[in-house]
């Protein structure tokens, strides 16, 4: 649930951990795919949450690729490995699961472990730009893992706002993180998704689900903002 009120949890690195917590500006993708339900499975921990089935045996899988221009936590670069899930004992409670977050900062990897229970690591995480398009390059554990190449479309209107439920686990308590994503109205032709996969074992993760192939649906959006609210145990 949204709140104005302001809560803080304290200190890393000299920083102010609040919230809500208000993100000014980001560049992001979000990609779409629809992917077998059995190997979805296989990638959440614990057994608070389970794979949302969309039907004829397929779970969503949704990839965000986050540049943050402006952010309290610092200007960093994010990909998330996302599930739609449920907890277990609500199934019409869906939102996003990320058994995995690269990052390329310390500060933002530390507060997403101590503070929301989010998988973040620190990899080798980029974010290049051209006139016409965006190409992100993720390492991890020193192996090619991720390469995304898709065009910088202009916008279809203006951003609509989308409030939504991320889950996770902090320190083994199943944890809801509510919050509001400023969705991008740039829709891009999926054939022009270029996605190619590495060799880690992340990038096997995503070749077990059917990657690489073209995304269900792909939208690009330039500064877009949002809101994350404070984390709290699962009810």
């Amino acid at each position: 649930m949204e709140t104005n009120e302001t809560k803080h949890w304290g200190e890393i690195d000299g920083v102010s951990i609040d919230f809500p917590m208000v993100v000014p500006q980001m560049n992001s993708a979000t990609l779409t795919f629809s992917v077998p339900v059995e190997p979805a499975r296989a990638l959440i921990p614990g057994d608070a949450f389970e794979v949302a089935d969309m039907g004829d045996g397929t779970a969503m899988l949704v990839l965000a690729l986050v540049d943050y221009v402006d952010n309290p936590w610092g200007d960093y670069d994010e990909v998330n490995f996302g599930l739609l899930v449920h907890p277990a004992e609500r199934p019409d409670g869906v939102g996003a699961f990320q058994w995995r977050m690269p990052v390329n900062q310390e500060m933002t990897c530390r507060a997403g472990n101590e503070v929301m229970g989010l998988p973040k690591t620190v990899d080798d995480l980029s974010f290049t730009y051209s006139a016409e398009t965006v190409t992100v390059r993720l390492a991890m554990d020193g192996e090619p893992t991720l390469e995304v190449t898709l065009p910088r479309v202009a916008p279809m209107g203006d951003p609509s706002t989308q409030a939504t439920l991320t889950y996770s686990y902090l320190d083994g308590v199943a944890m809801e993180l509510p919050l509001s994503i400023e969705l991008p109205t740039g829709l891009v032709d999926p054939s022009d998704v270029e996605i190619e996969l590495g060799t880690s074992a992340a990038a096997k993760e995503l070749a077990s689900l059917g990657l690489p192939k073209a995304p269900d649906l792909a939208m690009w959006g330039e500064g877009l903002s949002g809101t994350f609210q404070w984390p709290s145990p699962l009810d």
